[in-house]
């Protein structure tokens, strides 16, 4: 989603709110943008150069917190816009954070480890000054992986000294949390569970539709049928399979895991990509890249809920399309915040030098879901709103009274 679209569901609840072009101006501009050059040399001797990324957002109600993208198409308008909406997310789980978000211009596929290495040890020695346990706290995001963040934390001690609080997502055996790895995907869960619960449905006599089978699709698919839940389709990169009797999920991971991907799995028929996001369901899930549900798909949509567990993946047309249509949407900056939901108890552990079993984890992260759940549902009632309009008020009622009770206007 661009900066302009977000800016477009922030505007619609500034008007709602009635609180006045100077806040909404404060709200939706970054408090810094950082770009770097990243020089290094590659395993064959080459030297190439790389551009990095990081836009910190808003700290009126605590340190900024967002992902770190190793992506070709990583860009500036692309991490301001995914700053804006860590901000809108933290604040609609009332974590004490607020957004940021960074990237840098790379294939980390065509990369050798040695090389990924280089690139993110580089990356900290030009914006160590500007992160930190208490101003910014970068976490692995797509290309980026729980190694990464432990040589952040490695390169980040050499000019502050051990703190591990710097980042989150590191491994379990470097001060990561037990239970980081499938937060994202039983927060989707949770969401889609409260959802339809509230109208009379449940998990176990629901059908679903995921798109994506990453670290997101792949857990949430495996809790959804360990739920009694009939999961129709998923699919990842390569494509997609379909089982309208409901996909063996875990055999399906089981041929992941041997192959690699989830075409040719042997339980289910092959189907695209864009034929499974019409593919008649309950809820549809869509777990993978953003922007996939647009103007030109979204009235073949064949589904009673969408629950957003990737990071923009409806643009502003198809929300429309989707209000007019009655098609409920669980936006992203809820249905996908049990990751950094667990990646602010990882700092808080970090902080106290301590650590909580995964079921302390899971049942935290399942009390902030549902009271979030509930707030939500609140505001979505008192001023007839969907649930977007309604995430949207949220955060930035909270942000802004924070912003004004600091005195930041």
């Amino acid at each position: 989603m661009s900066i302009e679209a977000t800016n477009r569901f922030v505007h619609e609840a500034a008007v709602l709110m009635d609180i006045g072009a100077k806040m909404e101006r404060i709200l939706t501009t970054p408090r810094r943008e950082v770009r770097v050059q990243l020089t290094i040399e590659m395993d064959d001797g080459r030297v190439e150069s790389f551009m990095g990324f990081r836009v910190q957002h808003d700290d009126s109600r605590g340190p900024m917190k967002g992902g770190l993208r190793y992506h070709p198409e990583v860009d500036p308008a692309e991490v301001r816009s995914l700053a804006s909406l860590m901000t809108w997310k933290t604040a609609v789980l009332n974590l004490p954070f607020g957004g940021a978000k960074g990237g840098i211009a790379c294939d980390p596929t065509k990369f050798s480890q040695r090389e990924t290495e280089r690139l993110t040890r580089r990356l900290v020695d030009h914006i160590h000054e500007v992160i930190g346990p208490y101003t910014d706290i970068p976490a692995p995001d797509m290309g980026s992986n729980a190694q990464a963040m432990a040589w952040i934390m490695d390169q980040y001690a050499k000019y502050h000294g051990f703190q591990p609080a710097v980042v989150t997502g590191k491994p379990v055996d470097m001060h990561g949390s037990l239970g980081r790895e499938e937060a994202t995907g039983l927060g989707t869960v949770i969401a889609a569970r409260e959802v339809l619960q509230d109208h009379d449905m449940a998990v176990s006599r629901s059908t679903f539709v995921v798109q994506g089978f990453g670290n997101v699709g792949s857990h949430t698919a495996r809790i959804l049928h360990e739920q009694g839940g009939k999961v129709l389709a998923v699919s990842d990169v390569s494509g997609g399979v379909i089982n309208k009797e409901g996909i063996d999920i875990p055999a399906l991971l089981d041929h992941v895991r041997q192959t690699g991907r989830v075409g040719g799995f042997a339980g289910a028929d092959p189907i695209s990509n864009k034929d499974l996001l019409l593919v008649p369901c309950d809820v549809l899930i869509p777990a993978a890249l953003g922007g996939v549900l647009t103007k030109d798909n979204a009235r073949a949509v064949q589904t009673k809920f969408i629950v957003e567990a990737a990071n923009s993946p409806t643009d502003a047309d198809a929300d429309d399309i989707f209000r007019e249509r009655g098609i409920f949407v669980v936006p992203d900056i809820f249905a996908n915040a049990g990751g950094v939901t667990v990646s602010y108890f990882e700092w808080v552990q970090n902080l106290q030098r301590m650590q909580w079993t995964a079921r302390e984890v899971h049942n935290k992260l399942e009390a902030k879901m549902t009271a979030s759940y509930r707030d939500l549902m609140k505001i979505c009632k008192s001023r007839n709103v969907p649930m977007r309009a309604a995430a949207f008020v949220l955060a930035l009622s909270r942000v802004g009274k924070a912003a004004a009770t600091r005195g930041l206007t």
